[in-house]
């Protein structure tokens, strides 16, 4: 590895190793100076603190690397991506398996969760920074799709179950490499129903990225066997496959919310959203070959026809909803691109307060799209609604995904009356 010259007064070695160390620590996928300065200077302190002997060598680096524009910092831009490629989403992401639903590129599987709060502030801060950015779900590059990381974020909800069941899989089709086993059987129930072709492709790919049993370039037959019979006893043991098909059961109509709340989300969020090839319905896909597998377009048109003619449809497997949220919140965009000018919290009352997510895209003065969404389905399924609103003003609002009319006055909107059909809404002033 060799992105910079010799530096003045520095041990070769010294150099090299901080260079090392610098790339290890890069906290982002790469900078593009001056814009991502802040992360250098993260890496550069970490590296500091943690590895005193190299400070004379990470100083003189930082005085190269941190000059936009130089061979050194452009060459260390083009390297941080492929190391940070290879050794997290590539590596780390198939090792640590404690919940597979947060080990996405660009995520960060140690954060789990955040509050509607955190999430009001990362909105304005998104608006005020980068408001052009691309907002997405799923890429040609995720390791599972937005779907399958919907449903498997019901199991945040509902861990004691989860972990029974889990517990009971790995003591009855035992595997070497427990945290694999564990990823393994995340990732069965998120994309269940599949092929079985289609989960032995998966979990070989999995093994072999992980490298902790198996490896591309030396795999273990007698622990993949190994592997490939614990994919085949989900499919063939009549009691794995009965408890996983009811546990799907349970929790895939929990996850078409999940799904159908970040879509909204992420489509009227700051920002320029983008839906990838497939996922404008439902799309149980794992990682690459299986995310790229054809797209049946025509469905998707006889199935728009179908919601043009004024169909709404319920919650289900098909995806229409799915379908319903994209088209409409899409065209709202192109049509009434001022209605997405700003961005401010909308205020929820209520018994489930915290399993509303609201905001008004018009800003503090309003006159935008108030986006409602539903989190926590799981909680919401046990206690209900009760006496939860929104704060929305006083006077008539219409909802662009049902075509429904809903008047707001001093008490706000009852969110079991406005949410009666979709767990989400798109409203507009009427």
């Amino acid at each position: 590895m060799r992105v910079v010259g010799e530096l003045p007064g520095i041990d070769r070695a010294q150099q090299t190793e901080a260079l090392a160390e610098l790339l290890a620590t890069f906290g982002v996928y790469r900078s593009y100076l001056p814009d991502g300065r802040e992360h250098l200077d993260r890496a550069v302190a970490a590296v500091r603190a943690g590895r005193p002997d190299l400070v004379p060598a990470v100083d003189a680096l930082y005085g190269v690397l941190s000059q936009a524009g130089t061979e050194a910092a452009t060459r260390f831009e083009q390297t941080s991506g492929p190391v940070m490629a290879k050794g997290v989403e590539d590596s780390a992401y198939y090792r640590w398996s404690r919940f597979v639903a947060l080990n996405e590129v660009g995520g960060d599987p140690a954060h789990l969760g955040g509050s509607v709060a955190d999430f009001h502030a990362a909105q304005a801060h998104r608006l005020a920074v980068k408001p052009q950015a691309m907002t997405t779900l799923s890429t040609h590059d995720t390791k599972r799709s937005e779907d399958v990381r919907a449903r498997l974020a019901v199991l945040a909800e509902l861990p004691s179950e989860w972990a029974a069941l889990v517990r009971g899989w790995l003591a009855r089709h035992p595997l070497a490499d427990r945290p694999l086993a564990h990823l393994v059987w995340q990732n069965l129930v998120g994309a269940w129903p599949l092929s079985r072709e289609r989960a032995h492709a998966y979990v070989e790919k999995a093994a072999r990225e992980a490298g902790t049993s198996t490896t591309w370039t030396d795999p273990s037959s007698e622990f993949e066997d190994q592997l490939h019979a614990l994919v085949d006893a989900a499919f063939d043991d009549p009691a794995t496959t009965a408890e996983i098909e009811a546990f799907v059961a349970r929790i895939a109509p929990l996850g078409w919310s999940n799904s159908l709340a970040q879509k909204l989300m992420q489509l009227t969020m700051p920002g320029v959203p983008d839906v990838y090839q497939g996922t404008e319905l439902h799309d149980l896909s794992l990682v690459d070959p299986d995310n790229r597998r054809p797209v049946d377009y025509d469905l998707r048109r006889r199935m728009l026809a179908a919601l043009e003619a004024g169909e709404v449809p319920t919650v289900d497997g098909s995806g229409a909803a799915k379908l319903l949220v994209t088209s409409r919140v899409l065209r709202a965009r192109r049509d009434s691109p001022e209605l997405f000018a700003g961005y401010a919290p909308v205020e929820v009352r209520g018994s489930a307060a915290e399993c509303l997510v609201a905001y008004d895209r018009g800003g503090p003065d309003g006159n935008g799209v108030v986006v409602v969404a539903t989190r926590l389905p799981a909680r919401l399924a046990r206690d209900g609604w009760g006496d939860t609103a929104l704060e929305l003003p006083t006077g008539a609002w219409r909802d662009l995904l049902t075509g429904e009319r809903f008047v707001s006055d001093v008490g706000g909107v009852a969110a079991d009356v406005l949410l009666a059909r979709l767990p989400v809404a798109l409203l507009v002033r009427d």
